[in-house]
C-alpha cells in the first residue's frame, strides 16, 4: 500500500513531462493573446479561470473589439464537451476525495492529469495526493509560462518554427499508446483521428473537435460490441 509521500513522488513524475511539453505552448498563448491587446494581468486571470488551452486559443483567435460573446461561449463550450466524459469516467475513481478536493480538483482537470489518472486507477486507487501533486505544478506552469509569453511578446517570436508545437502532439501520441486495448483503440484513433482532420480542413475550428469525438465514440461502441459478438461465437463454440 503506497504512503502520501509514495503518492505525491509518483505524481511528480508522471507529470513532469506534460509540463515540459505544455510549457512552449503556455508561451505562444501569452505570446499570441498580447498580439490581440491583452495585457499579462488579464493573461494569467484568464489561464488561471478558464484553464483550457484549446478554449483560450480559439477565444482569442476570435477576439475582437466589441468582443463576440456568444461565438467566444459557443466555441469554448463546443470544445471543452469532452470534460463532461472525462469527469463522468473519472468521477466514480475519486472515492477517497472530500467534495471540495472533487470540485477543485475537476475544475482543473486537463486531457493529460486525467489521462495519467485513468492509467494510473487501474493499478492503484487514485488519491488527493497523487492528483494535486500532478495539477498544481501543471497549472502553475501553464500560468507562469502563459504570462511570461505575454510579458515579453513579440520577442519570443514564433515557436512553431522551432517544432515546439508538436510537443503536444508526441506528447498524446504516448499516451494513447498506453491506453492501446488492440482492435478497439485502432478503429476508435482511426475514426476520430481522420473524422477531425477532414473537417479541420472543411469546416475548420472548433468543429473538428466535436467531429472527432463523435466519430471516435461512434468507432468504439461498434468496435466493441463487434469485439463482443466475436467473443461470445468463440465460447459457444468452445462449449459445443
Amino acid at each position: 500500500m503506497s504512503t502520501m509521500r509514495d503518492d505525491i513522488r509518483r505524481g511528480l513524475s508522471d507529470i513532469w513531462p506534460a509540463a515540459v511539453a505544455a510549457a512552449p505552448i503556455g508561451l505562444l498563448f501569452g505570446a499570441v493573446a498580447a498580439s490581440k491587446g491583452l495585457s499579462p494581468l488579464e493573461v494569467f486571470l484568464m489561464s488561471a479561470m478558464v484553464f483550457a488551452g484549446g478554449a483560450q486559443f480559439a477565444a482569442v483567435e476570435l477576439w475582437a473589439t466589441p468582443a463576440p460573446v456568444a461565438a467566444l461561449v459557443f466555441s469554448t463550450l463546443l470544445i471543452n464537451a469532452r470534460h463532461i466524459l472525462m469527469g463522468a469516467s473519472l468521477a466514480p475513481k475519486l472515492q477517497g476525495f472530500s467534495r471540495w478536493q472533487k470540485f477543485l480538483g475537476l475544475y482543473y482537470m486537463a486531457d493529460e492529469n486525467w489521462a495519467l489518472a485513468e492509467k494510473r486507477a487501474r493499478t492503484h486507487s487514485l488519491t488527493p495526493a497523487y492528483w494535486f501533486a500532478m495539477v498544481v505544478p501543471f497549472v502553475a506552469g501553464w500560468l507562469v509560462n502563459s504570462t511570461l509569453g505575454a510579458t515579453i511578446g513579440a520577442v519570443l517570436g514564433d515557436p512553431k518554427r522551432l517544432g515546439a508545437d508538436f510537443a503536444f502532439t508526441a506528447l498524446f501520441i504516448a499516451l494513447v499508446a498506453a491506453f492501446w486495448k488492440g482492435r478497439v483503440t485502432f478503429w476508435t484513433v482511426a475514426a476520430a483521428g481522420i473524422a477531425s482532420a477532414v473537417t479541420y480542413r472543411l469546416a475548420g475550428p472548433p468543429w473538428h473537435v466535436a467531429a472527432g469525438a463523435l466519430c471516435g465514440l461512434l468507432a468504439a461502441w461498434l468496435a466493441a460490441g463487434s469485439e463482443a459478438r466475436a467473443q461470445a461465437v468463440a465460447i459457444e463454440e468452445a462449449e459445443a
